[in-house]
């Protein structure tokens, strides 16, 4: 999947909401459902354990057709030849981009400031991301983006566009009108009670595409 050609919905997991076991189930529910990109965040020290469940989450990417993203850890995406997300403070994307080469893809946190954005595109970025748009579980302190911070950045920028932080089925059409390429979900897809649940929602998230 090539970095221009990105677009659609952008499975995010959690490690509290994915706990228990769910992981693959919900995250192959996910990808059956139409994920394009599906990151792997989890903050734990276990390098162990988190390096046999991203092994498990590449082949199910694989088996989809959908990338795997592996949040804020350069060393375990290199290993595994999968693509990477970056926050404002976990290292350098000139860096990553040098040690991942030309071809991965490798996203950034840009919070609702173009001017992050505009630095993440000269470092080698192949999406930039900005939010919170809304009431987000996931980063409720994180700046606030607005709907016309997206339609400037639309402007501004080549890159395909993620949108993050409280996006649901129902605010979600209206950010991809404005110019979004990706939705990013953590709690609107997965905080739910099977994975054929999980599976309906990253349909119907993934069918708003199909109508802009």
């Amino acid at each position: 999947m090539r970095a221009a050609t990105l677009r659609g919905l952008y499975a995010i997991t959690d490690s509290k909401l994915l706990s228990d076991g769910r992981l693959l189930s919900y995250a192959e529910a996910a990808l059956k459902g139409g994920a394009r990109l599906l990151q792997y965040r989890d903050k734990s020290s276990d390098d162990r354990r988190r390096l046999r469940e991203a092994e498990a989450l590449r082949e199910l990417c694989a088996r989809h057709g959908a990338q795997l993203i592996i949040n804020d850890d350069a060393e375990l995406a290199a290993r595994l030849g999968v693509g990477l997300h970056l926050g404002q403070d976990d290292g350098s994307l000139a860096v990553a981009r040098a040690l991942l080469g030309r071809q991965a893809i490798i996203g950034a946190t840009c919070h609702a400031r173009l001017d992050l954005a505009e630095q993440a595109v000269r470092e080698g970025a192949s999406y930039i991301a900005f939010g919170r748009f809304f009431d987000s579980h996931t980063k409720p302190g994180a700046p606030a983006a607005t709907p016309e911070m997206l339609e400037q950045a639309r402007q501004r920028f080549s890159l395909p566009i993620t949108v993050i932080g409280g996006v649901t089925l129902d605010n979600a059409p209206d950010l991809i009108a404005r110019g979004a390429s990706l939705i990013a979900v953590v709690h609107a897809l997965f905080a739910a009670d099977s994975s054929s649940e999980v599976e309906r929602r990253a349909r119907a998230f993934s069918e708003l595409f199909a109508h802009n």
